[in-house]
């Protein structure tokens, strides 16, 4: 399998966001489309800070204030 679980940081903790996602698509001005293999779908506002794609992880520090 392919799929990577998403996780945002708040407050210098990573949160799981959205588990296994297959597809990360740019939206525009910071805004991403993640969707699982499930289809579910999300839309997270941030940047990717890192990506482990081996441990199947992705990491975004948000930019949404809450």
């Amino acid at each position: 399998m392919c799929e990577a679980n998403v996780y945002i940081t708040k407050n210098g903790d990573e949160e799981l966001f959205l588990s296994s996602v297959d597809e990360v698509l740019p939206e525009g001005n910071g805004t991403w489309k993640l969707t699982s293999i499930f289809g579910e779908q999300k839309i997270i506002n941030g940047k990717i800070a890192s990506m482990h794609l081996v441990d199947h992880r992705i990491v975004f520090e948000t930019t949404d204030p809450n």
